[in-house]
């Protein structure tokens, strides 16, 4: 009967949650004049085989189809051919392998280092990947040599896998000069595909010899990059005033101007502008022109963009795309459909406030600015500023500075508020809000080290909540850093020298290469509570 067993793990018992880990290998990490033609892995417990294929990775390359043996929770791995001498390889088992009962997947990479040769290559390079999700992402190594490298086209020399935490290491480097990314290769071909990956670039390539083995601390941001230029794709006519307009991609909302775009009728020879554009409650690639010129279904007519920008800054210049046409009635009256903050807040900060307004529709900005008024709740004016972000949405900005702990109201008369059609509804409109007591506030400062003012450092303070409220600073003083007024929760402290002078992180590009810009984390993440103020946390720039 034991003949004739499967080989299992055993079932019942509480969940699994360990991950799995390797506890032995052959040959054992550093050998050396290594000739075998196989290496073996014993693992903690049952492995679900066909992840350990997807995550094994082999520096440098070995060419054809490697065997798989398992025997219970250990694998033997036969190679193809024989391996190349006095050559150091590292057999890395990235954080995709799971183990067989409940998918629980190994938390950290690891690497086998053995050598064919007398020696093992002792370079290494370790660092970490910043991201929300940092786990399994690849890391590329490339030998800087005559030619340009571009990981588009190119296979890395050398490959490690960060851990849960988003730390990595390469190892078994021979003394050279590298350049490393971080890509977040969706489909494990070792090949960085823009539309597909995201990427992460080094501050600097790393030179490592016989005397200077390791080099620490090579971060990485991800980003995802694009080149692609985006396009019009179509022009439908909703009704007889609205245009909605579809975009390849997300657009910048730059574009969203009546004076970018023209129509032209091509059977009447007419052309004329649109006399509003909105973004409304499109999706992502769309927004909506708005015509108050007749345009028969028996014309034929064109929509002309003087430039198309997406958030990439990727630009296409004078496209153009036919119009289906409509002659249906307009009879919907426009209204609110979202306001930042909510009506009704109660939590809204009484310094710097801005109040957003969204309508599903276009309307005269001149009308509507004469049919608004802003109170407190005994009636008395405040003051603000009105800022159209485009034709159906506005920001409201108060001159002075409100009450802390008060009610306010903002009346919109929507009958001010007409669209093409003259359509409005006769009703007053009432958003409300409470400013908060002005004691809820929390705050961080302290020292720096090593700042360089001649840099341009920034210091950031990031939120990790849904949110995520960003708080940014360009430091002055070399030696301080301040941050008042800031809501509570939960944030990561990092600052980076803008070599740019962009005021904001730049993430560099692969191909032709740009570094990215230098950056520094504070290695905790910080609690900050409400009416409590953190003195004395000092920051350390590398």
């Amino acid at each position: 009967m034991s003949n004739c067993a499967n080989q299992l793990p055993p079932g019942g018992g509480a969940i699994d949650f360990v991950p799995p880990k390797i506890v032995d290998t052959y040959p054992l990490n550093g050998t050396t004049n290594f000739s075998d033609d196989h290496i073996e892995f014993d693992f903690s417990k049952y492995i679900e085989k066909r992840t350990l294929k997807d995550a094994m990775f082999v520096s440098p390359a070995i060419e054809g189809d490697m065997q798989f043996d398992w025997t219970g929770t250990s694998v033997k791995i036969y190679f193809p051919h024989q391996l190349k001498k006095n050559v150091t390889y590292v057999f890395t088992i990235g954080t995709d392998v799971q183990d067989f009962n409940n998918h629980n997947k190994m938390s950290q990479a690891f690497s086998l280092t053995f050598s064919t040769g007398n020696k093992i290559d002792k370079g290494e390079i370790e660092g970490k990947v910043y991201d929300d999700k940092p786990n399994g992402i690849m890391i590329f190594a490339y030998t800087v040599g005559d030619s340009a490298i571009n990981p588009m086209k190119r296979k890395p020399d050398y490959i490690s896998q960060t851990g849960s935490d988003g730390a990595y290491k390469l190892q078994g480097l021979a003394s050279n000069i590298y350049r490393v990314f971080a890509v977040r290769d969706q489909y494990k071909d070792l090949i960085y595909q823009p539309d597909q990956d995201e990427i992460g670039m080094p501050v600097n390539d790393v030179k490592l010899t016989d005397k200077d083995t390791l080099f620490e601390g090579l971060n990485f941001f991800l980003t995802k990059l694009d080149t692609v230029k985006p396009r019009l794709v179509s022009a439908s006519m909703t009704d007889k005033y609205h245009i909605l307009v579809n975009f390849t991609k997300e657009f910048e909302e730059s574009i969203i101007r009546s004076k970018n775009f023209l129509i032209i009728d091509s059977t009447t020879k007419k052309s004329y502008k649109p006399i509003y554009a909105f973004k409304g409650n499109t999706k992502a690639t769309e927004l909506v022109l708005v015509t108050n010129e007749s345009l028969p279904v028996t014309d034929e007519a064109f929509l002309m963009a003087d430039s198309i920008k997406d958030k990439f800054g990727n630009l296409f210049t004078n496209d153009f795309v036919q119009i289906t046409l409509n002659e249906k009635s307009d009879t919907t009256k426009p209204i609110i459909i979202r306001t930042i903050p909510a009506n009704n807040s109660t939590n809204v900060d009484f310094l710097n406030a801005t109040f957003k307004f969204y309508f599903n529709d276009a309307f005269d900005s001149t009308s509507a600015k004469k049919n608004i008024a802003f109170t407190d709740t005994s009636n008395k004016e405040i003051n603000f500023n009105i800022y159209f972000n485009d034709d159906a949405s506005f920001n409201i900005i108060p001159k002075q500075k409100l009450q802390t702990n008060t009610d306010y109201i903002i009346k919109l008369n929507l009958n001010g508020f007409k669209d093409a059609a003259e359509n409005a509804y006769d009703s007053v409109y009432q958003y409300k809000f409470k400013t908060i007591n002005g004691l809820d506030f929390t705050g961080i400062s302290g020292e720096l080290e090593n700042c360089k003012l001649n840099k341009n450092p920034y210091i950031v303070l990031q939120g990790t909540d849904v949110e995520k409220i960003v708080y940014q600073q360009e430091i002055k003083n070399p030696n301080k850093y301040n941050f008042e007024r800031i809501q509570p929760g939960k944030y990561l402290l990092w600052g980076f020298y803008d070599s740019d002078s962009s005021k904001s992180y730049t993430y560099g590009r692969p191909f032709p290469f740009k570094p990215s810009e230098q950056f520094t984390f504070y290695p905790d993440t910080l609690t900050l509570r409400a009416r409590w103020i953190q003195t004395n946390l000092n920051f350390r720039f590398k």
